[in-house]
């Protein structure tokens, strides 16, 4: 797909209205995203969950806006034809108006098409004054991992009457302050479903069912590449673990029975190697043959 194909915000809102699935997944590397732009997926969200599946952490709170930006030009150096969606880490909207522009526009130069943010509550003037200056904005609501303390841990959202009817207004709102999209986390399906229905803008869904727009998944969590930890609503479709671990086991072997590196994986003296260069190899000697 070359770049002039890729997304943009009008796509999004015409998925919808096609009833056309939107697919979703997190990147925050240079090698990951050069695959996925070889693939079908709609959009790259350069999550903070990068603070957890990257850095080691216990939340996406360590998340900072110079690691967000950091991750986020890695993203877009490898997936040129990919709508991008960049995290605002924890707190980073929160503060002057000034400070929240310059953490905006810095991962905006980082190569971000749109920025994503948690909540409504405090956050409707913001985000109008974002998307009048020229920024897209998606928004999150349900589990909204920054607020995992205040919420008593990573627990699904909008189990009772007055939690639905609370998201649902969230969900308006952020319509309202000018969101081109929303992402619904851990909420039940059938108000994933409500919500969805009540909005003109797309839903994303993580841990809502699958009636909503589209679906996000972290890609550490779908190409199973973490075993210690696997939520409800994740489905691995790789067990990545084994078989990087298998792989590492093969190399050791490899190297431990001398079969690697092999004399067609080693270099010779100069009169050998032309000797034994390929039809039409030219120099030998390079290491990326056919390359500069």
């Amino acid at each position: 797909m070359p770049e002039a194909n890729r997304l943009n915000i009008l796509d999004f809102k015409k998925k919808k209205q096609a009833g056309e699935k939107i697919t979703v997944v997190t990147s925050y590397d240079y090698w990951s995203a050069k695959i996925i732009s070889e693939t079908d997926i709609d959009c790259i969200l350069v999550g903070d969950s990068a603070a957890m599946v990257m850095h080691g952490h216990p939340t996406t709170l360590p998340a900072t806006v110079e690691m967000m930006a950091l991750h986020t030009a890695a993203v877009a150096r490898g997936a040129k034809n990919k709508f991008i969606v960049g995290d605002m880490p924890f707190l980073s909207y929160r503060k002057s108006l000034t400070e929240n522009m310059n953490a905006i526009l810095a991962i905006m130069q980082a190569g971000a098409q749109a920025v994503k943010l948690e909540g409504a509550d405090g956050n409707e003037e913001l985000i109008r004054h974002v998307v009048d200056s020229g920024v897209p904005v998606m928004g999150h609501i349900g589990l909204t991992p920054q607020s995992v303390f205040q919420l008593g841990g990573y627990r699904v959202q909008g189990r009772d009457e007055k939690s639905r009817e609370w998201l649902l207004d969230q969900a308006k709102r952020l319509e309202n302050a000018g969101c081109f999209s929303i992402v619904l986390e851990c909420i039940p399906d059938e108000l994933a479903v409500e919500i969805t229905q009540a909005l003109s803008i797309p839903t994303i869904g993580i841990g809502a069912g699958s009636q909503t727009d589209g679906q996000v998944l972290v890609l550490h969590d779908l190409l199973g590449l973490f075993k210690d930890m696997k939520p409800k609503f994740v489905r691995r479709f790789l067990d990545g673990y084994e078989l990087i671990r298998e792989a590492l086991g093969d190399y050791v072997e490899s190297v431990k029975d001398q079969s690697f590196p092999s004399k067609e994986e080693s270099y010779q003296s100069a009169p050998a190697a032309k000797a034994q260069a390929a039809p039409g190899e030219k120099d030998p000697g390079k290491l990326y043959p056919g390359g500069s």
